[in-house]
């Protein structure tokens, strides 16, 4: 890992970054500031304006209370501005980022070709990617996590695009926080653990990946993924950044590693954008895939998974409607302890992990509460 840290900050996080023209990073950061607007200013209002129909209604006599609520509030022009803004800026991020990554074609080609002969990458021209990626473009990236561009494109949009839509806040232009915050938990929980093999399902670009380098520099690392254009990127990225994982192209609803074959499996972001049988096969996988005594650490978005407001279950199915997160709701209310139990897991616990801001470094934090989003993610983890 003797490149991360330099890279650390800079515009140019690492070599397979793209780097936007100047009329390009303009574009870009009016698309950040309006979802800045969009989220920060709009959607407060939104909220003011939902609360206030609700007040006093302690007794819903609906049997759709939050369908009820989007209608009465599709009556304000001001929630159907907003509404469309939130899709439209979306729509707007992957626009900019897309044509900027695509002007710079080969030079991330060359740049691919060029990183140093570390780790490994295994693709399966034959490999079908399951119904609930394929069906829909999550987060409106136009050809989705599964697109084959045949190269490096859209793993390179994803990456631009992610540091974009997540307004920098993780990990700036490395977009890692989240890696470094699974591997902290491990370290949280667990500090008799001294993983010789480990695993990232549904690793994407490998920015969750390569910080499992970091924090275990003794384990040999795996990732897998369903995009081929996404693995192709990631291998580059991380060679770049002198990380050896090994990636390769499977569903982490079932692998092809055998039995027992690791000692830390972990995902991030990744049981949210599955179906619910999906998402169990996933924790049922990690339970198989881990030796006695090993550990699986799932992180997700650090929201409430109990709803305390009718307008937080709203803005949830808007999130899935109009941001194509289809199992956005689900995830947010499900009972991951029952989930990691029925998989077959012991001393199971749910809470927040503190952001591992420092890296390996960080001070490591976790409890029953959220320290707020982006500060904290939650986690579910327990022993094979």
């Amino acid at each position: 890992m003797s490149g991360m840290n330099e890279y650390r900050g800079s515009e140019g996080a690492h070599p397979m970054i793209a780097n936007p023209s100047h009329d390009e990073m303009v574009e870009q950061l009016f698309v950040r500031d309006l979802k800045v607007m969009v989220s920060q200013q709009l959607e407060p209002v939104q909220r003011k304006i939902a609360n206030a129909l609700t007040a006093g209604e302690d007794d819903i006599t609906t049997n759709d209370p939050v369908g009820d609520l989007r209608d009465r509030m599709m009556r304000f022009e001001t929630f159907k501005t907003w509404l469309s803004l939130k899709r439209e800026s979306q729509r707007q991020l992957w626009s900019a980022v897309g044509t900027s990554v695509t002007r710079q074609a080969d030079d991330l080609a060359a740049r691919a070709a060029a990183a140093p002969p570390l780790g490994s990458l295994t693709l399966d021209p034959a490999f079908q990617a399951p119904a609930y990626i394929v069906d829909a473009d999550i987060h409106l990236m136009p050809g989705g996590n599964a697109l084959d561009d045949g190269g490096v494109l859209q793993g390179a949009v994803m990456d631009r695009g992610g540091a974009v839509f997540m307004l920098g806040r993780n990990g700036g232009m490395l977009n890692d926080l989240r890696g470094h915050t699974a591997l902290a938990h491990s370290r949280t929980r667990f500090l008799d653990l001294e993983p010789a093999r480990i695993l990232d399902l549904g690793c994407g670009i490998g920015t969750s990946t390569v910080p499992a380098t970091a924090w275990f520099p003794q384990a040999e690392v795996h990732g897998v993924d369903v995009g081929a254009s996404m693995l192709r990127y990631a291998h580059a990225r991380a060679r770049h950044l002198g990380a050896a994982v090994h990636f390769s192209q499977q569903s982490a609803e079932r692998t092809s590693f055998p039995d027992a074959s690791f000692d830390i499996v972990y995902s991030c972001v990744v049981l949210h954008e599955t179906s619910q049988a999906g998402a169990a096969n996933i924790l049922a996988e990690s339970r198989r895939l881990l030796r006695p005594g090993g550990v699986a650490v799932h992180l997700e978005v650090p929201l409430l998974h109990t709803f305390g407001e009718l307008w937080e279950e709203v803005s949830a199915e808007l999130e899935a409607e109009f941001n194509n997160e289809p199992y956005w709701r689900g995830a947010l209310s499900a009972d991951y302890d029952a989930l990691m139990r029925t998989a077959g897991f012991t001393d199971v616990q749910t809470g927040y992990q503190s952001t591992a801001f420092g890296g390996p470094a960080s001070p490591l934090s976790f409890g029953p509460t959220s320290n707020g989003v982006f500060r904290s993610w939650f986690v579910t983890s327990g022993r094979a």
